[in-house]
C-alpha cells in the first residue's frame, strides 16, 4: 500500500515540501512558477488568457482557453516544458481534488494541467445554443480539444469518477495522445446496453442518486439542494474521510456554474438510456460499447472503502488493459482517492510514467 511517507521517500519530496508549495512558498528543485508562454490555438498566450482570482495553494491563477465548443477553465503548475500530466475530476468534485497532488508532481518536473470539466467551475459553453450534452465521448473530446489548444501532443492522463472514464476513453480511442494512464476504479467505459441489466442490490443502493436524477423530482432536487446533495454524496462515497466545511465549500463553488444541473442530469440519464446523445458521435459510442482494450501503460487504483467497486486485485477489469500494468488497493480510502490519499495518487502517476519508459 502507498503512504504519504512512502511517497516522500520514493520521490525525494517530503510532506513539508508539499505543504510549502500549497502555501505558495518555494518547493524542491524542479518546481517553478506557473508557465504562461505557451501559445493557445487562438494565438493568445496562456498568461494573457488567465482570468479569475488566484487559485488556492500551489495552483497559481485560474486560466481560460477556448477548446472545441468550450471556454475551459484550468490551473497549471510546474515547468512549462516538463512532461505533461492532465488530472481529471468527477462529480460532485472539482479541480481541488488535486490540490495536493499537483504540487507533488510539479516538484518532480511535470507540467501539471487540471481542468474543470464541462458544467463545473469556470468552464462554459461558447454558444448559448449548444446542446448541453454530457455523454461520455463528448466529455473525452473536450480533453482532446484542450490538449490541442495547449499544444500538448501526449500527456499522462490520471483521474477518478468521471475523470477515470474520460481518461480511459482517450487511452482507448486516441492512444497517441495518452503517454500513460492512472485510472481509479479501473475500466469505466460505459456500455449502455449492459447498463440495462440490474446489479446486486447493494451495488444498486450505492447508485441511489443516479435513479433520483432519472426523475424530474431529482432534477429539481439537484437544482434546489446542490450543496446538501453533494455533501451527502461525499460522506457516502468516502466514509473514512473527515473533510471540514472549508474544504467542501472550496469545491462547492464549482457547482454554481450555470450549466451544472443540465450537465449532471444529462450524464446520468444518458448512461441509463433515458436521454439521447448527439448523433454526430454515434460512431464513437459504438466503438466504446464494444469495450475496446487499453494498451497504453496503466496503473489502476481501488479505494478499499469505495462503495462502487469491491476492492481487490483488479481482476474484474484486468483483461481490458493489455499493456504494461500495475494495480494497487488503498487500505482505508474511499472514492475520492486523490484528495484522500494524494501521495498515493501522485506516486501512481510517477509509476505509470515509469511503465511508459520514462
Amino acid at each position: 500500500m502507498f503512504t504519504r511517507r512512502g511517497f516522500g521517500k520514493a520521490v525525494g519530496v517530503g510532506v513539508s515540501a508539499a505543504g510549502a508549495s500549497m502555501a505558495g512558498l518555494p518547493t524542491a528543485a524542479g518546481a517553478v512558477p506557473t508557465p504562461g508562454s505557451l501559445p493557445t490555438a487562438g494565438g493568445t498566450s496562456a498568461a494573457e488568457a488567465a482570468s479569475g482570482p488566484g487559485a488556492p495553494g500551489g495552483f497559481g491563477r485560474l486560466k481560460q482557453v477556448r477548446a472545441g465548443e468550450l471556454d475551459i477553465g484550468y490551473v497549471e503548475t510546474g515547468p512549462a516544458h516538463g512532461p505533461a500530466v492532465v488530472l481529471l475530476h468527477g462529480w460532485p468534485y472539482d479541480i481541488h481534488s488535486f490540490a495536493e497532488v499537483a504540487p507533488l508532481l510539479a516538484a518532480r518536473g511535470h507540467r501539471v494541467i487540471v481542468p474543470y470539466l464541462r458544467g463545473h467551475g469556470t468552464t462554459t459553453f461558447l454558444s448559448s445554443t449548444t446542446f448541453r450534452n454530457a455523454q461520455q465521448s463528448v466529455v473525452a473530446l473536450d480533453i482532446v480539444a484542450l490538449l490541442d489548444a495547449l499544444r500538448i501532443e501526449r500527456a499522462v492522463l490520471a483521474g477518478f469518477d468521471w475523470g477515470s472514464r474520460t481518461a480511459d476513453i482517450i487511452a482507448a480511442l486516441w492512444p497517441e495522445r495518452c503517454r500513460a494512464l492512472v485510472s481509479v476504479t479501473g475500466y469505466l467505459i460505459t456500455n449502455r446496453e449492459r447498463q440495462r441489466l440490474p446489479l446486486a442490490p447493494k451495488a444498486e443502493w450505492a447508485w441511489w442518486y443516479q435513479y433520483y436524477f432519472a426523475t424530474e423530482r431529482g432534477r429539481q432536487g439537484l437544482h434546489d439542494n446542490t450543496r446538501d446533495l453533494a455533501r451527502l454524496v461525499w460522506t457516502f462515497n468516502s466514509p473514512t474521510w473527515h473533510f471540514d466545511e472549508a474544504t467542501f465549500e472550496r469545491t462547492a463553488t464549482a457547482f454554481d456554474n450555470p450549466d451544472h444541473v443540465d450537465i449532471v442530469i444529462h450524464n446520468y440519464r444518458w448512461r441509463l438510456g433515458l436521454a439521447e446523445g448527439d448523433g454526430r458521435y454515434d460512431g464513437l459510442e459504438q466503438r466504446l460499447a464494444a469495450g475496446p482494450a487499453i494498451a497504453v501503460p496503466t496503473v489502476t487504483l481501488d479505494g478499499e472503502k469505495d462503495p462502487f467497486t469491491p476492492a481487490g486485485d483488479g481482476t474484474a477489469y484486468r483483461d481490458r488493459f493489455t499493456g504494461p500494468y500495475a494495480h494497487h488497493t488503498l487500505t482505508g480510502i474511499g472514492h475520492n482517492v486523490p484528495q484522500e490519499a494524494p501521495g498515493a495518487f501522485a506516486e501512481a502517476v510517477l509509476e505509470a510514467n515509469r511503465l511508459a519508459g520514462a
